[in-house]
């Protein structure tokens, strides 16, 4: 028999749910943050999010190696990302729009209590999305890479004068966002929720976008952030779990409105793109 929890069980469901889904949050936000350190805005995280999580779910079912479908959405990311940078490097293009279309075009075991168990059984992605936000955050500080791409972001005669191509340097960067994007849909078809379906995707990569500008383009700020939107998300399925189902769809509405909430926050005069990269389309 499973003991009851109660509302210990909330509790606990939304802190897991915090670590669990807050996972393709933090690689698209991190894919995102690496994009727009550049000077790019890549509104089509979305769609590259949604393609990720199709062939990630493709090729695990048809292969029967789920690390071989993480690759290949990271692969497919990558894909969107180049298509998006290729474009955005033509005269008078702009970045945001080609986002948006691209978005259009990707959407078409240490307790006796297994509810803890389950709550908060880690994916390897979960772990390795932690690195990678501590590896970001030493690479821009740290290495000569970083500054290349802080540097065209921040200030694109500088970049060209120290004779880097902002095209390459973008490029670059847009596609790594993008192989991150991939992965973390590849996330959400092969763990959690672990299945494809046409809605999987619920607008987290649009939100994680929102979450890169709250996190102040800082990795380590994207990882606390993820975990306050998994949370969030995690807050309805939680609740029901205890049988408390009267507005339901009101509290599968906390991510959306907690979107709402951080830009407001973000847009208001004293906080408004503070730590923005300078050569951003919003920041101009």
């Amino acid at each position: 028999m499973t003991p009851d929890l109660g509302a210990w069980g909330v509790l606990i469901a939304v802190v897991g749910g915090a670590i669990r889904v807050s996972t393709p949050y933090l690689y698209v936000s991190l894919g995102e943050t690496l994009t727009e350190k550049s000077g790019r805005v890549n509104l089509g995280l979305e769609g590259t999010l949604v393609m990720g999580a199709m062939s990630g779910y493709a090729i695990s079912y048809l292969t029967g190696s789920p690390w071989l479908g993480v690759l290949v959405a990271g692969g497919i990311g990558a894909g969107f990302g180049l298509l998006h940078a290729a474009i955005c490097n033509l005269p008078r293009v702009n970045d945001i729009a080609v986002g948006i279309a691209l978005f259009l075009f990707g959407l078409g075991a240490w307790s006796a209590y297994p509810q803890i168990r389950a709550a908060f059984e880690i994916n390897a992605l979960f772990v390795a999305g932690i690195v990678l936000a501590l590896t970001l955050r030493w690479v821009f500080a740290n290495t000569r890479w970083g500054l290349v791409v802080r540097t065209a972001g921040d200030n694109a005669d500088a970049a060209r004068a120290l004779g880097y191509s902002l095209r390459g340097v973008r490029t670059l960067a847009t596609m790594a966002g993008g192989f991150l994007a991939g992965v973390g849909g590849s996330f959400l078809s092969l763990y959690y929720p672990g299945t494809w379906n046409e809605g999987l995707s619920s607008g987290q990569g649009l939100m994680a976008i929102a979450l890169v500008i709250f996190a102040r383009w800082n990795p380590i700020h994207c990882f606390w952030v993820s975990l306050l939107f998994g949370a969030a998300t995690a807050l309805g399925p939680a609740l029901q779990s205890i049988g408390y189902t009267s507005n339901y769809y009101l509290f599968n509405a906390a991510p959306y409105a907690l979107t709402l909430v951080l830009l407001v926050w973000s847009s208001s005069p004293r906080h408004a793109l503070f730590g923005a990269p300078s050569e951003l389309t919003i920041s101009k």
